[in-house]
């Protein structure tokens, strides 16, 4: 590991623990040349995720959109940043434990969908309301009729 002081090659490690995610390893390292110490996190190289968007064109995974989706339908609503944040590691890890190389969109709303009915009633018709890109009132009623049926089986 080179110094990112002194660019010097030679550094040693003197601390190795699991870093806060358990999903990666924090190393305290020492450059043997000019003796600073700093800090470097090892993670798992997992295979690149391609999203096939609804008109067929591909893109990179992007953690951020699912975030910043669910963070749009909970917008104002009973919901905790640390709520937010376990509804998308959940669909992250249901994603990447597909073990797919590419996955359609469609699969990672349907996921989201599923967790939000769950998590909360409102974020998941904001949610669904776009996602499902409903026309008319009578689209969106028929899922609201949907998810009470749910919340209030006879």
């Amino acid at each position: 590991m080179k110094c990112p002081f002194c660019s010097h090659e030679n550094t040693r490690v003197i601390d190795s623990r699991p870093a806060e995610d358990n999903n990666s390893i924090r190393r305290r390292r020492v450059c043997d040349e000019c003796g600073k110490r700093f800090t470097t996190y090892e993670k798992i190289e997992t295979i690149p995720l391609i999203i096939i968007k609804k008109d067929n064109n591909r893109e990179a995974y992007d953690r951020s959109k699912i975030e910043a989706g669910v963070l749009r339908a909970c917008h104002k609503r009973p919901v905790s940043a640390q709520q937010i944040t376990t509804l998308v590691d959940e669909v992250e890890n249901e994603i990447f434990n597909r073990e797919e190389r590419e996955i359609p969109s469609g699969t990672i709303g349907e996921l989201v969908m599923n967790k939000l009915k769950d998590l909360d009633a409102v974020a998941y018709v904001r949610f669904a309301s776009v996602y499902r890109e409903f026309k008319d009132v009578n689209t969106f009623m028929d899922e609201l009729k949907s998810v009470l049926n749910d919340k209030n089986p006879m």
